[in-house]
């Protein structure tokens, strides 16, 4: 589903969802893909991952477009999005990067990196542990946003 928009597809577009890229938003596009809670993993560029194997990743709440340079993930077997981040974001990834000139993690490297999944158990208790965690991240990206509009809105009145 991921679908890459050039520059000039862009360009006359109203700016109301998130485009996102590898590791971060590129733009704004009216029209969105994705719905919900995702995570973005980036495929490729120089960004795939940091200086201890660990891939970049961008959690995602609400609605966006994705470009191709990003995998789209969600959780499963127990694993929510919260603690797919906290895990990944801990793993070394590096054995699956591939490319000199272009880093790159490929989406069948991706699906054959193996992991151990806890015991059900043991995930739904570290999925209510963390919770409260991820969901005051979620209240505080909402509170900068609406002082971002404050803010805006008191700049315009400023200086008019």
């Amino acid at each position: 589903m991921r679908k890459p928009l050039s520059s000039l597809e862009r360009a006359d577009m109203e700016r109301i969802y998130p485009y996102y890229g590898a590791v971060s938003i590129v733009d704004y596009v009216d029209d969105f893909i994705f719905d919900g809670e995702y995570l973005l993993l980036s495929e490729d560029g120089i960004y795939v991952v940091d200086e201890n194997g660990h891939p970049l990743l961008q959690h995602i709440t609400g609605k966006f477009w994705a470009n191709n340079h990003a995998h789209i993930l969600k959780g499963k077997s127990g694993f929510n999005e919260d603690s797919l981040y906290l895990f990944l974001a801990n793993t070394n990834m590096a054995p699956i990067v591939t490319g000199a000139a272009q880093p790159k993690i490929n989406q069948a490297n991706l699906k054959s990196f193996s992991i151990t999944i806890p015991t059900s158990e043991v995930i739904e208790n570290f999925n209510a542990l963390i919770q409260p965690f991820f969901d005051q991240r979620l209240s505080n990206e909402a509170e900068v946003k609406k002082l971002e509009s404050l803010k805006d809105l008191l700049l315009s009145r400023l200086v008019n």
